[in-house]
């Protein structure tokens, strides 16, 4: 058995085949599973080591023998090695985002961090935010829910933040038009980092690249995540430098 891929509801928009196939020298297949297929190919084991994306990133857990601590602190997978049967979950999407705000010198810790949106994208996000001590960690949503504030008490009460993460689908192809909102009052930012890649410069990333602020969009995390994933999946170390060159040819 010789198989690596990715499991997800719908694929046609990944970008994980090309990455994968540029940092190792395995075929990479994308599998779409419907929700009636997901159990029997967990259940079945046919796999060397997969990738998991939306919607399955919680449902894998009961599949799975053991769970590294930084997935059990998100309560989510996106990487399963099987090793002679048994089946080991972890998030390379945490070491991705924190590689993100390395490489950018983006500065979190003692400061306030707004993240908008609180889907399965914002757990990793969040749980990588927290190991950097900011001093708050604000989550936004357009509706009233509780641990969340809206968008409207965002700019009432905390336009002295210094960092937006959108983890929202807000603002992704085709609609490229729209915002989750609108930066203008934020007078004491640093950085925006949008978890989109496609468009690579989202409607909110234009905001801030014209005020000349740091504007990150998504695709250096997948690539990161992507990189740390085929670690644990040949059980072999790979330089960071794999990330840039990856980059350099998705971006030329």
């Amino acid at each position: 058995m010789n198989r690596y891929g990715l499991i997800g509801e719908k694929l046609g928009h990944s970008y994980s085949k090309i990455i994968h196939e540029q940092l190792a020298d395995y075929t990479y297949d994308l599998i779409p599973l419907s929700k009636e297929e997901f159990a029997p190919f967990m259940e079945a084991h046919d796999f060397n080591a997969i990738n998991v994306t939306i919607p399955y990133k919680q449902e894998v857990l009961p599949y799975l023998d053991e769970i590294s601590e930084a997935a059990k602190a998100i309560g989510a997978v996106n990487c399963i090695v099987n090793k002679n049967g048994r089946l080991y979950g972890h998030n390379t999407d945490y070491a991705g985002f924190l590689y993100t705000l390395r490489n950018n010198s983006i500065k979190i810790t003692g400061e306030k961090v707004l993240v908008l949106g609180n889907g399965g994208a914002a757990k990793a996000i969040v749980a990588a935010l927290k190991s950097l001590n900011p001093k708050e960690l604000i989550t936004v949503k357009y509706k009233e829910e509780p641990g969340v504030i809206t968008y409207e008490q965002a700019s009432n009460m905390h336009t002295d933040a210094s960092v937006i993460v959108n983890t929202s689908p807000v603002g992704m192809y085709p609609k490229v038009d729209a915002s989750p909102m609108d930066i203008a009052p934020y007078g004491a930012l640093n950085a925006v980092v949008d978890i989109i890649y496609n468009p690579t410069t989202t409607k909110l990333l234009a905001q801030a690249k014209e005020r000349g602020i740091i504007a990150v969009n998504g695709l250096e995390m997948l690539v990161a995540q992507a990189k740390y994933a085929v670690e644990l999946f040949l059980d072999t170390p790979m330089p960071d430098e794999k990330i840039e060159e990856v980059m350099k040819n998705l971006t030329s």
